[in-house]
């Protein structure tokens, strides 16, 4: 392997800069991974060059810029997950100016390269009616259903997102007094959730069940591992379409893991909770993150609504006076 080929430069890349230096999460480490999967097979399929004899001079500006329309036309990948995809491709290129400067002005006009726009559409939650409906659908009389169930209860009190949710482990519970989970987020954020009452006395029931070992997941797959990201959202849009025969409603809500995140911060905010302690519930960076449910609470606004005066005006329409008005006005 040439040093300051591409290979060479990706391996260290991993090794050193995210590794070692960085410390990067585990999390990291695979988006950034899947991320230059993806870039290594599109090269491999555009410029019929095997990933291992690609030069860094490949992977200039025009075609870093190809492979982000490849991502969102022939994959359908979001602007949003294009703009992941992106911000991995800089952190490497970043790296690659400074372990090899020869190639700074490759480097700066990929880093040019801009990010996508996209819209934020409405945030997507469930009610009252509609949680329970999901929680009550998966068939008790099964193992795998009693789990689901507990999965459902816990998503849906606690908000956890789903790598918090599949690396609980039976350690991280605690079922006496303050029962509570803790769990390690974004940015290796740790944080203690505690267990409503009905939460709590499906958990006791599942660790009877289960024994409970500590180094055991929590909610583990049919083989005693860990749950994969694949198989909680399997399980979760299974039963959500199970509890549209109790709950019609839900046959328009796409209901997904992060649903269920998003139902329990709005749940928080309907009952007067303030913000600061949803951000801290939730494990945000940022309380203004959590400015999001107050636009999604179409009732909040109803009640603001309800406290204003309306205008004593009469309904009308513009009437121009003048013959270019009247153009302007017709156009």
């Amino acid at each position: 392997m040439k040093t300051g080929s591409l290979a060479a430069l990706l391996q260290t890349f991993f090794s050193d800069r995210l590794l070692t230096q960085r410390q990067a999460s585990p999390h990291t480490v695979a988006g950034y991974r899947d991320c230059f999967r993806l870039l290594l097979r599109f090269a491999q399929d555009r410029l019929h060059k095997a990933p291992s004899n690609l030069a860094i001079e490949d992977l200039g500006a025009p075609f870093i810029g190809a492979f982000l329309g490849h991502l969102q036309v022939e994959r359908g990948n979001s602007a949003r997950t294009c703009n992941v995809r992106l911000a991995a491709i800089h952190s490497f290129f970043r790296f690659v100016a400074l372990s090899d400067p020869a190639h700074a002005l490759l480097c700066q006009r990929v880093l040019a390269i801009p990010s996508k726009c996209h819209g934020r559409g409405p945030v997507t939650y469930l009610d009252h009616d509609q949680l329970e409906a999901l929680i009550v659908a998966p068939d008790p009389s099964t193992r795998i259903g009693r789990r689901d169930r507990a999965l459902l209860l816990v998503a849906a009190q606690t908000g956890l997102r789903v790598s918090e949710l599949r690396a609980l482990r039976w350690e991280d519970v605690t079922l006496g007094d303050g029962a509570h989970v803790r769990c390690t987020g974004k940015g290796r954020k740790q944080r203690c959730t505690p267990l409503r009452k009905d939460c709590l006395a499906a958990l006791r029931a599942w660790r009877r069940e289960t024994g409970g070992a500590p180094e055991t997941p929590l909610f583990p797959s049919a083989r005693g591992g860990v749950l994969s990201r694949d198989a909680v959202e399997k399980l979760v849009a299974k039963h959500a379409k199970t509890a549209e025969r109790r709950c019609p409603s839900l046959k328009r809500k796409n209901v997904t893991p992060h649903t269920l995140r998003h139902s329990a911060a709005m749940s928080l905010l309907q009952h007067g909770v303030d913000r600061s302690v949803i951000a801290l519930w939730l494990g945000h960076e940022s309380v203004e993150t959590t400015q999001l449910y107050l636009h999604a609470d179409v009732g909040m606004k109803e009640r603001a609504l309800a406290r204003t005066d309306p205008f004593a005006t009469k309904p009308g329409r513009f009437r121009p006076d003048d013959v270019l008005l009247a153009f302007l006005e017709g156009l």
